[in-house]
């Protein structure tokens, strides 16, 4: 929801520190799998319980999320690329939840919840950028991406925020992971209407 008001904002900061990054030699590809690989320690720390640590992987890795985009744009987007980044960001959105399960076996049921409600947003994302890519449909709202989508209520944005809250307040994992998942439920059926509406209107 807050993705394409913030991109101008924290755009200008990434390209330059791509910059340095890209100068070093550092491919887009190497970034991104340093970005999942710090969401994979942040869930290894969650899941024992040292949500210091974990609060911290996660704001290194998501910075490392936005240096990637950085660099392939000062070296050259690359099919791969795009990909790779969308599958490392999908385990890092999964190990999360699970990491707070494992935590907390209490708290295993709204991990499901969570990690389902994940995968159908997730699905609607990537179907909505199907229909997107066969219709030529275009947009930069969401900064310059490898292809174009469909915004919604819960996007990277309102994902990384509920993280942070998890690791600041353990303790309302449960009824935090119950209000995100239906906010992801929602962005699904959202997308859904909206695609259909857009279709109705080119048919």
């Amino acid at each position: 929801m807050f993705d394409s008001t913030l991109r101008p904002l924290i755009d200008p900061p990434l390209q330059i520190l791509g910059r340095v990054l890209a100068a070093t030699g550092l491919s887009a590809n190497q970034v991104t799998l340093a970005g999942l690989g710090l969401g994979l320690g942040a869930a290894v720390a969650i899941a024992l319980q040292n949500f210091t640590l974990g609060l911290a992987l996660i704001v290194a890795s998501r910075l490392a999320d936005g240096l990637d985009g950085a660099v392939a744009r000062i070296r050259g987007k690359t099919a791969f690329g795009g990909y790779l980044d969308i599958v490392s960001d999908f385990a890092f959105y999964a190990a999360i939840p699970v990491a707070f399960g494992i935590a907390f076996p209490e708290a295993r049921l709204a991990a499901l919840v969570l990690v389902a409600s994940f995968i159908l947003s997730g699905g609607s994302f990537l179907a909505s950028a199907i229909v997107a890519a066969e219709k030529g449909w275009e947009t930069r709202a969401q900064g310059e991406k490898s292809f174009y989508y469909l915004a919604g209520l819960a996007e990277g944005t309102e994902t990384i925020a509920f993280f942070v809250l998890f690791c600041l307040r353990p303790d309302w994992f449960v009824p935090l992971a119950y209000i995100f998942a239906a906010m992801c439920l929602l962005t699904a059926l959202g997308r859904t209407l909206v695609l259909r509406s857009m279709l109705e209107r080119q048919s």
